[in-house]
């Protein structure tokens, strides 16, 4: 399949933001997202994990999941495919929290129980998804991963940045915390409404 590789990593980034156009990995986002630095620690892992996600999980489709011929009869393993893409997504999760734990124990402990939900974080798993519907080969399975990663991690600080300086500023009681959060989130989704139609 010929990929057109700008439109890919503008569609993941801009147009198709995980995040905020599909609407997937939400409980990560609003809840890592209260200070820059560990929304930056959390983005750099989601890139890391959706980038390896993405290459072994099209791996796994392009030469496990499509229809084989075995001694004669047609195997079509293709309905083990959620299965097999959440235990390498988990694998990849456990590699990504010992080496965090081992290299920066500070940022550990600041994503605390969000390190682990990027397991079932719907946005690495629908990245997977995505690429086997769209029968993308490896490597614009992994472009796609990897920048689709950028795209949440992009979305994560915007949205961390923004909610740093609501700290600072004098909001009515009412929509003190989470509820300025939502505002936000939304007013930040529909400015990222605007690069529909780019690609």
């Amino acid at each position: 399949m010929n990929e057109n590789y700008l439109e890919l990593t503008v569609g993941a980034v801009f147009v198709y933001n995980f995040v905020l156009s599909r609407f997937l990995g939400i409980c990560p986002f609003l809840g890592v997202s209260k200070k820059i630095s560990t929304a930056l620690g959390m983005g750099g892992a989601v890139i890391f994990v959706m980038t390896l996600a993405s290459f072994c999980t099209s791996l796994v489709y392009h030469y496990l999941l499509q229809i084989k011929e075995i001694a004669g009869f047609k195997v079509d393993l293709s309905f083990l495919q959620i299965l097999l893409f959440i235990v390498i997504i988990a694998g990849l999760v456990q590699l990504v929290e010992i080496i965090l734990q081992k290299l920066s124990p500070v940022l550990y402990g600041a994503l605390g129980i969000y390190l682990p939900l990027i397991t079932t974080n719907c946005a690495v798993l629908g990245v997977a998804a995505i690429n086997a519907q769209s029968a993308r080969e490896v490597l614009p399975s992994t472009v796609f991963g990897f920048f689709s990663g950028v795209g949440f991690a992009l979305a994560l600080v915007l949205f961390a940045s923004i909610r740093e300086r609501l700290e600072l500023a004098q909001i009515p009681k009412i929509f003190q915390g989470m509820s300025i959060a939502l505002i936000t989130a939304g007013i930040l989704a529909m400015a990222f409404m605007g690069f529909a139609g780019l690609c």
